[in-house]
């Protein structure tokens, strides 16, 4: 598994693992960019260091959100050739459709962990002599731990995105205040 975004934004190459059965090969980052928002499939939990790639390629839209708001909200001279409202407000869309997609795979992988430790120490407790089993019990809740700290990040991302997003786009798109 691997990924090379270009700096420039030309090209971004995507690999993922057999296992999770996803395309590889090289795209436009235009094609890519608000694609990423949503996974097409849920992110495996297995191995955290798998479900840790998966979740940053999806953050892309919010890594690259100066760039796209950069190519979204007009300069004055440019205004009256879009709509900066509507362009703010389907940024914004996306924005919250890949941050709750995002929460949503990530407490997903915290809930079968979850599942996979309680198993563990209730195998323990009938064989609590069985190291093998001890390892495992504690590697599970090591996995458990960091995805659990994946939702801080998550926080971070979703408050930085939308301070920048709130920052350029006030003037053109109020976002509802129940959101």
């Amino acid at each position: 598994m691997a990924s090379k975004v270009s700096v420039k934004g030309v090209y971004v190459r995507l690999l993922f693992s057999q296992q999770s059965r996803q395309f590889s090969g090289l795209f436009p980052a235009e094609l890519v960019s608000t694609n990423m928002a949503a996974p097409k499939e849920s992110l495996s939990c297995e191995d955290f260091s798998e479900f840790q790639e998966k979740l940053r390629l999806l953050r892309t839209l919010d890594d690259r959100i100066v760039h796209k708001l950069n190519t979204t909200v007009p300069t004055i001279s440019f205004a009256g050739k879009v709509n900066p409202t509507e362009r703010c407000k389907e940024l914004y869309e996306s924005l919250l459709e890949a941050h709750g997609s995002r929460d949503r795979a990530i407490k997903s992988c915290i809930a079968q962990t979850s599942k996979v430790v309680t198993q563990l120490r209730a195998e323990r407790e009938k064989d609590a002599d069985n190291l093998t089993l001890i390892k495992q019990l504690r590697n599970e809740q090591t996995k458990l731990k960091l995805m659990q700290s994946e939702l801080n990040v998550e926080e971070v991302v979703n408050d930085r995105s939308l301070k920048v997003f709130n920052e350029r786009c006030r003037v053109h798109y109020k976002p509802p205040k129940s959101q």
